[in-house]
């Protein structure tokens, strides 16, 4: 993923991140999980045991099962595959009912990657109701370099790429607890180093 960002000192200043996660507009919940490349899914097939499977998932985000070949699985929650499987599934069967499980998760839309001036920069397994906080223990904090109160966060909307600053080091260090702000899956935050 390319990010543009504005060069510190350039007058442009960005908005704070949000404190609450909103809703992307599909009505979709925006922290639910969503089924990426290379998972591991199971799918089991209410009286049709010929239809259930267990597969990974390609690195083109499909699947392939009996008499149905080619369905996008990234992206999905595995409710909507499940509907989605149904739909393909009436062909075959008189009211199809098709529950999709999630063995392995490995697919990389669920995570929250932190680069730059962490002691461990890397890319965080998303939880529920994650936050910045969550993200800075588990990257083991700041580096003696970092600047994190220009910090920022990078999110994916419907709408496109959004910027927002990120206090980090008025939530470490004074305790700022409004700088918290939650975290969606694919979010990437910056920490830039200090300008002597």
């Amino acid at each position: 993923m390319a990010v543009a960002l504005p060069l510190a000192g350039c007058g442009t200043s960005l908005p704070n991140a949000p404190v609450e996660v909103s809703s992307d507009g599909s009505g979709s919940d925006p922290a639910a999980y969503r089924i990426g490349p290379l998972d591991t899914i199971q799918i089991a097939v209410w009286q049709a045991p010929e239809f259930s499977v267990s597969m990974p998932v390609r690195p083109d985000g499909k699947i392939s099962m009996p008499l149905i070949e080619d369905i996008q699985a990234a992206g999905k929650t595995p409710t909507e595959l499940g509907r989605v499987i149904e739909d393909h599934l009436k062909k075959y069967i008189e009211n199809p009912v098709a529950t999709v499980m999630v063995n392995s998760f490995v697919g990389n839309a669920q995570q929250v990657r932190v680069v730059g001036q962490a002691v461990k920069p890397r890319a965080i397994p998303y939880r529920a109701d994650m936050t910045v906080l969550d993200l800075m223990i588990e990257v083991g904090g700041l580096t003696e370099f970092a600047d994190g109160d220009r910090a920022i966060l990078v999110r994916r909307t419907t709408a496109g790429e959004k910027s927002y600053s990120v206090h980090i080091d008025s939530l470490l260090k004074s305790g700022n607890i409004r700088a918290n702000v939650p975290v969606q899956p694919g979010d990437v935050l910056i920490i830039p180093e200090t300008w002597f």
